[in-house]
């Protein structure tokens, strides 16, 4: 099915001319197999004999941030979820050693689609509590499970910038596996900050070596989300730009087989409009619009599939794409059949499929090598820092007003607070959103650990405070009410279908303390907001008010309105899970009664819904 595509501009940095193979791909004849043994010299290719085939395997993964073990560092537990999948890397090395032992370790790569530094407790700790980049650090987890697993490469994911850039090179030393990435450029010169592919050889019993071409792609994103990590250092153009300019080349260099591993979904949307001239889920457009390639390893949306087929505009030849769902949860394999005709190696056919990683056992030669790293992990996140009155659950926030969030917008609005106290901006009143970023992450009753706060706040976002006016805070309050599904007056609610219209995720979702108003969901989107009041007052659309935001979406992402552009009073380096725990630790206790108000409901034509 054909996809639409925006215009893109025809002078932008994806077109530039010029671009040199710093620290590139390896070069075809020098590239070792993927059992790491020397390739024989002088081996030709076949002369035109036919009948020839071989058969391979490319196993993928894609969105592991930092699973090593099947374990859910905030409950303290074993990882379960209502499907029953495990995760980590250690069920997914059991998966791969079973393919390598059917097929033969030597017609088998295994591929990773990006987002690995980033994600648990596991990988915060060795990027911040332990940090990798210390004098005489560790070598980071991950990259000691993907060594022993023996990785072949992996594409860069936006979450690989989160820490900075000094932490992503560090990982990238700690790997024995090339990090990809093409479309990862030097901000100045356009060169490749990262190679962008890699050629691995596989030894057929007859005729010429199968030569595998691996092209990294990351997502644009990148820009938006870590601008504060890599503005003016590095830019990150589109991907079917920089796939058309690469593929070729790996053709020229005599790759047989051409895959991508691409940290970008396969819908043609994006996240963030029109702040960047590239798609950020652009594996589709890449597939239909670059000929020459055989398959694609998806990732960054998250999501299981098995095997989708996308014809080539140019060629006419389907592009086989697989997304393993993340944490590795599933692997991908792609089954590649090959033919010797007229003196070379042709693909004759790709298949897609999955693997569930629930149904393996962890292997121990890999949970072995970490459980040490994983002890002291475990310590660290069950230190007891304070105490609760009462228990705070997340299960209703993303369709009722509930205290948790409100603690979560009451530290952000205090840190904002005394940090603007004496200045230019100490009159303006502040206000603050918060995310519903796990339905199941509750502060217990009593003791409160680093863990509660770690499930409460699990994504490792920095606070801003940047300046909105009050029609532009109301905007802002529309565009976030989009999440709910339009519901009639009459008859009963049902919260599980209320929510994630037009598949909004619940990070997407604001909800804004400081401010009272109703979201009448009887309304279409962009006239739900009502009541809207400061303190009991009309509202008043002139008014200045300083917005306590995360710096995801300060930076526009999910493409909420004016606050990206809005001018910036104060940032912090420091993540707001930490902001929460320094707070907690310092008052003692987590008391509703000093935060906790329903400043927002939801009614249809003025009645409330709960």
């Amino acid at each position: 099915m054909p996809l639409d595509r925006r215009t893109f501009l025809g002078s932008s940095v994806a077109t530039g001319a010029g671009v040199a193979l710093t620290g590139a791909g390896v070069p075809a004849a020098a590239a070792d197999g993927p059992a790491g043994a020397p390739l024989a010299a002088g081996r030709g290719p076949g002369h035109g004999h036919s009948g020839k085939r071989y058969a391979f395997t490319v196993m993928g993964t894609t969105d592991l941030h930092g699973n090593v073990f099947n374990w859910d560092y905030a409950t303290d537990a074993e990882f379960d979820d209502a499907a029953h999948n495990d995760v980590g890397l250690a069920k997914i090395s059991t998966l791969v050693n079973e393919v390598r032992a059917e097929k033969g370790r030597r017609n088998t790569l295994l591929i990773d689609a990006g987002d690995t530094l980033q994600g648990t407790q596991l990988a915060y700790y060795y990027a911040k509590v332990d940090p990798i980049t210390g004098a005489g650090g560790p070598v980071h987890p991950m990259a000691r499970a993907m060594n022993a697993i023996g990785y072949d490469a992996a594409a860069l994911g936006n979450h690989e910038f989160n820490y900075g850039i000094p932490v992503l090179r560090k990982f990238e030393e700690n790997c024995d596996f090339p990090l990809l990435g093409a479309n990862a450029v030097d901000a100045k010169s356009l060169r490749p900050a990262f190679p962008p592919y890699v050629i691995k050889r596989l030894r057929t019993p007859h005729g010429r070596d199968v030569r595998v071409g691996i092209l990294g792609l990351t997502n644009p994103g990148i820009a938006i989300w870590d601008k504060a990590n890599v503005q003016g250092k590095m830019a990150f153009p589109g991907l079917e730009e920089q796939a058309a300019k690469w593929v070729p080349r790996l053709r020229a260099l005599g790759a047989d087989v051409v895959i991508v591993a691409a940290h970008s979904g396969s819908s043609g949307t994006s996240s963030y409009g029109d702040q960047l001239p590239y798609v950020e889920n652009a594996a589709a457009l890449v597939a239909q619009q670059v000929p020459g390639i055989d398959a694609i390893l998806v990732g960054h949306a998250h999501t299981e599939i098995a095997e989708y087929r996308v014809k080539n505009e140019r060629t006419g030849r389907e592009v086989v794409l697989s997304e393993p769902l993340k944490w590795g949860q599933r692997l991908t394999l792609f089954d590649f059949e090959l033919a010797w005709e007229r003196g070379r190696w042709s693909v004759d056919s790709v298949a897609a499929r999955v693997l569930n990683s629930n149904a393996a056992a962890e292997d121990e030669r890999i949970s072995g090598l970490l459980r040490g790293a994983h002890a002291k992990v475990v310590r660290y996140v069950n230190q007891v820092i304070g105490r609760s009155t009462a228990r705070l659950s997340a299960a209703e926030a993303p369709y009722k007003d509930t205290p948790v969030l409100d603690f979560i917008a009451f530290v952000q609005a205090e840190v904002v607070r005394k940090a603007l106290a004496g200045g230019e901006y100490a009159d303006l009143p502040v206000v603050s959103q918060a995310s519903c970023f796990s339905r199941t992450a509750e502060v217990p009753e009593g003791q409160v650990t680093i863990r509660s706060m770690a499930a409460l706040y699990p994504f490792d976002n920095t606070l801003e405070a940047r300046v909105l006016t009050g029609a532009q805070l109301k905007d802002y309050l529309e565009f976030s009410a989009r999440y709910y599904v339009r519901t009639p007056t009459g008859g009963e609610v049902d919260p599980s279908k209320l929510t994630n219209a037009d598949n909004i995720p619940d990070y997407n979702y604001d909800a804004v303390s400081g401010v009272s108003y109703e979201i009448d969901i009887a309304k279409p989107a962009g006239q739900r907001i009502g009541k809207l009041q400061l303190n009991g007052e009309a509202w008043d659309p002139a008014a200045r008010f300083v917005l306590a935001v995360n710096n995801y979406r300060a930076s526009g992402g999910g493409n909420f309105p004016h606050v990206a552009k809005a001018e910036q009073v104060w940032a912090t380096s420091d993540e707001i899970r930490n902001l929460i725990i320094e707070w907690v630790k310092q008052s003692g206790s987590i008391d509703a009664s000093r935060f906790a108000s329903v400043d927002w409901k939801l009614t249809r034509d003025g009645v409330p819904v709960f």
